[in-house]
């Protein structure tokens, strides 16, 4: 019988996310979070996405739910790893994984 990677078995993904217009903005906040800063702090204060207010958080969500990078980005981070910066048609995205399922 083949080994199944762990990998394909996740089937929901728990993630906050941080929207803003420019690569250089994203990087600007990826750098203050490698520094300590808070992640729900920064949502709330550059995320131009209206879950920004609640720190970024997108609950639960399952594949097919979100654009093709975002969902590629959010599906291969482990939990609480954060990504590099994230180009989609919405602008640039810095994801957080909460948890996975």
């Amino acid at each position: 019988m083949p080994k199944i990677s762990v990998k394909f078995l996740c089937m929901k993904v728990h993630a906050k996310h941080i929207l803003v217009e420019t690569k250089e903005a994203a990087q600007d906040i990826l750098d203050e979070l490698k520094e300590g800063a808070s992640f729900d702090a920064l949502a709330k204060k550059h995320s131009k996405c209206p879950s920004g207010a609640d720190g970024g958080n997108l609950g639960w969500f399952e594949k097919g739910r979100m654009v093709k990078e975002f969902e590629d980005a959010a599906f291969n981070l482990e939990k609480d790893q954060i990504s590099e910066p994230v180009k989609t048609q919405f602008g640039w995205y810095i994801i957080k994984v909460v948890d996975k399922k």
